[in-house]
Parts: C-alpha cells; structure tokens; sequence
C-alpha cells in the first residue's frame, strides 16, 4: 500500500497520517506500509517512520502488532452489561444482580452522613481498618496496602495507567469480561488474548503471552465473567510458578464476586510477586450504583494508585465509604447476602439441569450467568428466540481472538419458574435438540 505523504520529519509524517485517519481516508484496520517501505519513499532514516509511527501509537491512532504490522486502530464500542436500551422483549442477557437481593442501604445511609473536609485521609479509617483483614487471604498483611476507587473498572484503569505506557501488552483471559477489555482498548494498550477452559486461566496460554512481552496480566480467580469458571488449587499453583520467573510484571485479580461465590479463593500472586493488586467490588451484592472497590496491592502500586486519588479531586465518597462499612458489617446484612449468593447459585443450577435436559448440556459455574455451548450459529439462535419473545447475549463479543465454538451468555436467576421453563423450552426448540414429543420438567416444580 502506497500512502502520498510530504511530510519529512517524525511530526511530519505523523502529521500526514493522521490527516488522512481523521478525514476516514485511512479506514480502522487498515495496515499501513512497513517502515522500510515509507523510510526508502520518502528518503528518510527508517528511525525517523519508527517516531513518526510511535507518536500514532501513543495517541492512539494506530496499533503496532510485531509482525501483524501496524494498523489503524478500531476504535469500535465494546459491549457492555446491563439492560439493552428500547427492547420489548425479556432480556436474559444483562449480566445484572436481583434487585430484589440487594440490601436495603437505607439505614446504613443515615448513619454515615458526618460532614468530611478537604485534606481529610482519603480513605475512611474503619473501611480501612476492615478492608485489611477481608481482603488478606494468602497475601503478606505487612506488604498489604488498601486503596479505594470508584468500582472495579476505575482500579483497574488506574492500576494499568500508573504502571503502564500506551501500546503495552496486557494479558486477558479468552472469553474476557467486557469492562476489563473497554478498559484496556480505551487506554491504548494491546490485549493479548489468553485461553481459559474449566479450571480458569490457562497455563499455556499465560506461559505464551509473557513470552509475548506483556507488562501486565488481568485473571479473575473465581466466577469468570462469563464463563463462571474458577481456578482450581492446581492451576493457581502452576499459574504462580511461571509468574514466579515475571516477579515484576503486574498481576491483577479480580475477584469481582468475592462475598457472593461458592468457590474458594485460589490466588495467583506468590510471595516474590513485586507488582500486584488485588480487587474486590461491592457492585455485585451491595449493587452497581454502590460504586466503589476495595484494591490491596504492594506499597510501590498503592503509592501509584494514590497519586491519581488525591484528596480534593477524584477521591471517594466518605458517605459511600462509610455506608459501605456499615452494610458490609451489619449480621442482618451479611446473611442477606448469602441467602442472595445461595439463589445465585440454585437458579443457575437448576436452570443448566432444565437445557441439560432438553439436549442442551450445561455445566453451572460461580457468577449471576450461565455460559451455554450451542450445537448451532449463535446468531441463528438468538434470532429464533427473538421471534419468541427473548433478548439473549451471543458469546461472540466476550472473545478476544476467533470463538471456538458458538455460545450465549445468559442471565436467567431472577425468573420466575413458569419464565424459566418457557425459555429452556424456547433455547432447546431454537437450537434444534428438543424433539417435539418430549418435554423436561418444569423448573423449580
């Protein structure tokens, strides 16, 4: 591909892309010419393409992928979770708790309301003083520092950005949570996919991508969005130990379902891990607009992390913090939340037994969905169950690299059980494997 630029310095040239990927002349995708290429057209050092492509890369203009070249960046929307906007069909793919399980923080709030002045600490002392114990499982408590961010999505975009230059390579699990690929493409690093298959993050997988140079790894230990896998005693020992040999590249956990898993918590960060953050949000049991997460982390990212919370601009909400600290210490609360995590967990079971009956074999994992492997295009499917009244979520976007196989995401807990039944009828009809003589039973019956 020849491109007719004038430019003859790095600005330059940078310049002339730029123009032409602003104007849409130069489409998301499209690989520009090799640097030897540009470097003899024009007459210029290669050094001088490689700056000028450089430039492009941290504004995030363009991507540089090794030997896959450099491309304009797509700068398409990620899916996100929630509620489709202007449906009238039941939507079974919004990735959302029960409104109906999250506690009452009525309360909670009244007694949380004590006025808090610039040059305060930034963090509430008792939400502090609790964080530290809850959040200590395997780690150091003397290395333990605690942060407080406005959700999960807003750790992990401070913990890259305090760690992390544009273009950097990030480890993402295969199937990825959607927020944490927004967030990783939004901040211009690369994603470098790594496969998850019953027992959470590969081994393999991971083994390859540090190979490839990442800077950071993103790995949810337990009810992986969306597949519900969480990572066995085994494979979080085996994905330590090739940590153990990258003690300085950032590992970050994302034990999103934390108070509402029925798995236990296998960590990934050993004790000679020197980068390391782990994040627990309340969205999932305190509800999404609670909007705040606990990370701990080392000393040095802590440190990182607090220069972008800095008292009088973007620190959080002592009446959330202090709210929180209420809800998540009040004995009323905490079985709340267990009966909340018991449903969870008996809906989804009961409702893969409902497909796994009607030829649709589904195996519960932890989490609010159930990730349901289909013998047909997706896309078939969800158009079927269109037509039947029913707004499903394809697996398609939740993947990084080619799907292997053909998935739906589905979010049935808080249906009712003649709700339930009728779309494990509809989803078996749809994908073909309900033969029309036989019938499973009705769920919750």
């Amino acid at each position: 591909m020849t491109i007719d630029m004038t430019g003859r310095s790095a600005s330059g040239i940078a310049a002339d892309l730029r123009e032409r990927i602003e104007r849409g002349e130069l489409r998301p995708g499209t690989l520009l010419p090799s640097v030897r290429a540009v470097a003899a057209d024009l007459g210029v050092n290669r050094n001088t393409v490689v700056a000028a492509y450089r430039q492009l890369a941290q504004a995030g203009l363009v991507e540089a992928r090794g030997r896959g070249g450099t491309r304009v960046a797509d700068r398409t929307t990620v899916a996100q979770e929630g509620y489709a906007p202007d449906t009238v069909l039941r939507d079974v793919g919004t990735g959302n708790p029960d409104p109906a399980l999250i506690p009452d923080p009525t309360a909670a709030l009244v007694r949380s309301t004590r006025p808090v002045l610039y040059g305060e600490p930034v963090i509430d002392p008792g939400l502090e003083a609790w964080a530290r114990e809850w959040m200590a499982d395997h780690l150091a408590p003397g290395d333990l520092r605690i942060t407080v961010t406005s959700g999960a999505s807003d750790a992990i975009e401070r913990l890259l950005a305090q760690a992390l230059q544009r273009d950097d390579a990030v480890a993402l699990e295969d199937p990825c949570f959607l927020s944490a690929l927004h967030t990783v493409r939004t901040g211009g690093y690369r994603a470098v996919p790594v496969a998850v298959d019953a027992e959470g993050m590969t081994v393999d997988g991971l083994r390859a991508a540090l190979e490839a140079g990442v800077r950071a790894v993103i790995v949810t230990p337990r009810a992986h969005n969306p597949t519900g896998a969480s990572l066995s005693a085994e494979r979080a020992a085996a994905l330590r130990d090739l940590l153990a040999a990258h003690p300085y590249v950032l590992v970050i956990e994302d034990d999103h379902f934390s108070l509402l898993s029925r798995a236990p918590l296998h960590s990934v960060i050993g004790s000679g891990q020197r980068r390391w953050a782990r994040i627990r949000s309340m969205s999932k049991f305190l509800g999404p607009d609670t909007c705040l997460a606990v990370t701990a982390s080392d000393p040095d990212t802590a440190d990182g992390l607090a220069v972008r919370l800095t008292p009088g601009t973007t620190w959080v909400s002592h009446i959330l913090q202090r709210m929180t600290l209420a809800l998540v210490t009040d004995d009323a609360v905490r079985a709340h939340i267990e009966r909340a995590a018991t449903h969870y967990a008996d809906r989804n079971a009961a409702f893969a037994r409902a497909l796994t009956e009607r030829g649709l074999p589904v195996t519960p994992g932890d989490g609010l969905n159930l990730w349901v492997p289909l013998p047909v295009p997706a896309a078939s499917v969800r158009d079927d169950l269109m037509r039947r009244g029913w707004l499903v979520r394809e697996g398609d976007p939740f993947f990084l690299s080619p799907a292997t196989g053909s998935f739906l995401r589905l979010t049935v807990h808080d249906l009712d059980a003649a709700s339930a039944t009728a779309l494990a009828e509809d989803l078996a009809t749809a994908a073909g494997t309900r033969r029309p003589t036989t019938r499973g039973g009705r769920i919750g019956a």
